[in-house]
């Protein structure tokens, strides 16, 4: 069974599902206003590793992942470049979902959008005011935190804490906020922005409610998993784990948040300046090599992302491709190695430590090459298929057997011929040849291997 730190409890968990062999999982996506940033890339794989995992497992999983397609980022925007903000959300979120497509991060099952669900969002406002839960302002509506139980929880502080440090949060709302943690559920709107109707008056929900609605719509009370990236805890989950208590309703039974990108030793923020551009890199380096990097750091810790860790990963993934050219003329009809596949299902239920599950793998792949050296066809075949199982249980694509062109192959005979002849200048001349029509050619003891360059 898989045990996964849970930030409420501030400790490793098992993950228990509400329903035996399916799990329910909601992660905070993107608010679509610009491309997305490294950290974005991060937490989208972390949790389709954890997803992909799963589902290895044998569990069915129901993967949703919202679309914050209104929001103050994205009304600016559309304020300066003269357009509608509508316009603006659409564009990035095509941006977003061709930068998924190329991590080769799944789809969710659902991409809820948050324009879609205002009215149900009016709704619970209208309930947790009816409520005494909420309060009305002269710009909108707010949540009383003070009355929620337990709030704090994600944090991990007290309520007293949390309001001595809200520092300039207070200022959120001016003088007629009742404490300075309260938060806005409707926003009146100011004028030329978007709006709806509402009770209040024209205006546009806060953006903690729009996960409360979407979640608890789509996966019903008590579902399983609500994660996304560490800087989500408090206040935005805490927020809307709060609502979801004072509406009277089940939330989250487990929260699972990732750690923060680093570049140059510091976490990746605006306002440090370092917010690295997500499509940049992929357009770079082999989108593979950052679910490696990725998979190489545990999810809960940081990870430096220069461009000296990713040429590290680029390389290691040289090395994983070069393997499976290697095994792809082994028989492919072995069964995979059980222990191989056993240390690995070991490491990934404990707390996901993906870093310990990819050195197996690794550690798999040299047994293989050692098993191939020596002969051992038979040994060497169950290895490579418990490294392609696992491999492809994470979501990591490797390199296999590929059709190499007759003329590139005529090429490699001759080549051949020349170095059984030692005409190692018409050897070399071949070799240049070869590596300018775009393939490479490996002299091994079993004879040259070609494969298309990187």
């Amino acid at each position: 069974m898989l045990h996964l730190h849970d930030t409420a409890l501030g400790q490793v968990a098992a993950l228990r599902p509400r329903e035996e062999g399916r799990v329910s999982m909601y992660v905070c996506g993107p608010t679509v206003y610009g491309p997305p940033h490294l950290g974005h890339g991060r937490f989208s794989l972390v949790f389709d590793v954890l997803r992909r995992y799963l589902e290895w497992s044998g569990l069915e999983v129901t993967y949703v992942s919202n679309i914050t397609d209104i929001d103050d980022k994205i009304i600016q925007r559309a304020i300066e470049e003269g357009r509608p903000s509508a316009e603006v959300a659409v564009e990035y979120e095509n941006v977003w979902y061709d930068a998924m497509e190329r991590l080769n991060v799944r789809r969710p099952d659902s991409d809820p959008h948050a324009t879609a669900y205002v009215d149900h969002m009016v709704d619970l406002v209208a309930g947790l005011e009816q409520a005494g839960a909420a309060y009305t302002t002269s710009d909108g509506v707010y949540l009383a935190v003070d009355n929620v139980p337990g709030y704090g929880l994600l944090a991990r502080q007290p309520l007293d804490t949390l309001r001595a440090g809200a520092g300039e949060r207070a200022i959120v709302g001016g003088d007629e906020k009742r404490s300075p943690l309260d938060f806005a559920l409707w926003k009146l709107a100011k004028e030329g922005e978007p709006s709806w109707p509402s009770p209040w008056g024209e205006g546009r929900p806060g953006w903690h409610t729009e996960c409360v609605v979407m979640s608890l719509d789509l996966l019903g009370d008590g579902f399983d998993l609500h994660g996304g990236g560490q800087d989500l805890a408090f206040p935005h989950h805490e927020n809307e784990r709060a609502q979801a208590v004072a509406a009277g309703r089940t939330f989250a039974r487990h929260w699972a948040h990732n750690g923060f990108v680093e570049t140059g030793g510091e976490k990746m923020s605006k306002s440090l300046g370092n917010v690295m551009n997500l499509t940049e890199l992929l357009a770079t380096f082999d989108p593979r090599a950052y679910r490696l990097l990725v998979l190489q750091s545990h999810w809960r810790a940081p990870v430096e992302v220069t461009e000296a860790t990713v040429e590290a990963a680029t390389n290691a993934l040289a090395g994983l491709d070069d393997f499976a050219r290697r095994a792809a003329d082994l028989p492919d009809s072995a069964a995979a190695d059980d222990s191989l596949l056993g240390r690995f299902r070991a490491r990934m239920d404990d707390d996901l430590d993906t870093p310990g599950a990819m050195a197996a793998v690794f550690e798999g792949v040299r047994a293989a090459n050692r098993a191939i050296d020596g002969g051992d066809a038979e040994g060497a075949a169950r290895l490579a298929a418990a490294v392609r199982e696992a491999a492809s249980a994470v979501g990591l694509s490797l390199a296999g057997k590929v059709e190499v062109p007759p003329q590139i192959t005529a090429l490699v005979e001759r080549r051949e011929a020349a170095r059984k002849a030692r005409d190692f200048a018409a050897s070399d001349s071949l070799r240049d040849e070869i590596g300018a029509a775009g393939w490479a050619v490996e002299d091994t003891p079993q004879g040259p291997r070609v494969h298309r360059k990187p």
